[in-house]
């Protein structure tokens, strides 16, 4: 353990110079990804569905919110824009790469990430301003901006393909995967804490990747380690606060994630173990 930060904090500080360098190399050509708003329908229940549809070109990738450790999750900005009270990014399911040895999880091609929008009064337009930072790497890495912008007007409720079809690729609940009990246990180690974590989870495929969010920024999350006997899926994760002292994890924050060659889940909390 006492080795695997260092070796991560220079691998991200060598990504950095590495955009830094790429980035003005770049400037003068065309960038190898483009966004734009999908305008999408209105919910039953007055939400509005929209999509920032990300293509990028052969070669390149982006990440996904939980990058690994070899990327930046995107950041969406929606600051200036009007009649909004929330916005929720729903997030499809994404790829596991490896890039020089360290995981990252990617999309790739062309990727439409819908958006749930919540108005402050839905009998009125959206007017949308949205700032988005995301990294896209190929051999080398570069930090990319857009700036997004877009009135929508009430669109119905009939469901855009392109959107309805990202919602329809997240990965299933829970329920959905036949999990019949996630449970989760603490113990220290002299960096922080070991989380393991025991679910009840019918095979995801013939490979199983797991990936640990604990909803606090500040806490690095090592790559799991998994091991599977029938129906009981066991990862074990590294946890390490940015700051020294002690650190406390919320069970009901914690999620996890299984990308299956199969399938992929997403499970919500997990109850003490």
């Amino acid at each position: 353990m006492s080795m695997k930060i260092p070796m991560r904090i220079f691998w991200l500080f060598s990504v950095l110079m590495g955009w830094l360098a790429i980035a003005i190399a770049a400037s003068a050509q065309d960038a190898p990804v483009s966004a734009r708003l999908l305008p999408g329908w209105t919910a039953a229940d007055g939400a509005q569905m929209i999509g920032v549809e990300l293509t990028l070109s052969p070669g390149w990738k982006t990440y996904w919110r939980a990058p690994g450790d070899a990327g930046i999750p995107p950041q969406f900005d929606w600051g200036g824009s009007k009649n909004i009270r929330t916005a929720e990014v729903l997030w499809p399911t994404p790829e596991v790469i490896f890039l020089q040895g360290m995981r990252s999880i990617v999309y790739k091609g062309r990727v439409v990430l819908p958006v749930r929008i919540t108005p402050m009064d839905p009998s009125a337009p959206l007017s949308l301003r949205l700032g988005l930072d995301i990294g896209v790497c190929r051999d080398v890495c570069m930090p990319h901006q857009e700036r997004l912008a877009q009135v929508v007007q009430d669109t119905g409720g009939t469901p855009v393909p392109a959107i309805a079809a990202a919602i329809a690729s997240q990965p299933f609940t829970a329920r959905e995967a036949g999990l019949r009990g996630a449970k989760c246990s603490l113990s220290a180690t002299p960096d922080g804490l070991r989380l393991t974590a025991r679910m009840l989870l019918p095979r995801a495929g013939a490979t199983e990747d797991v990936v640990v969010e604990t909803g606090m920024p500040d806490i690095w999350v090592s790559e799991p380690e998994t091991q599977r006997s029938g129906d009981t899926l066991i990862a074990t994760a590294l946890l390490v606060g940015s700051q020294d002292g002690a650190i406390a994890i919320d069970r009901n924050q914690l999620r996890i994630t299984v990308l299956g060659s199969t399938h992929a889940v997403d499970i919500q909390g997990c109850a003490r173990g």
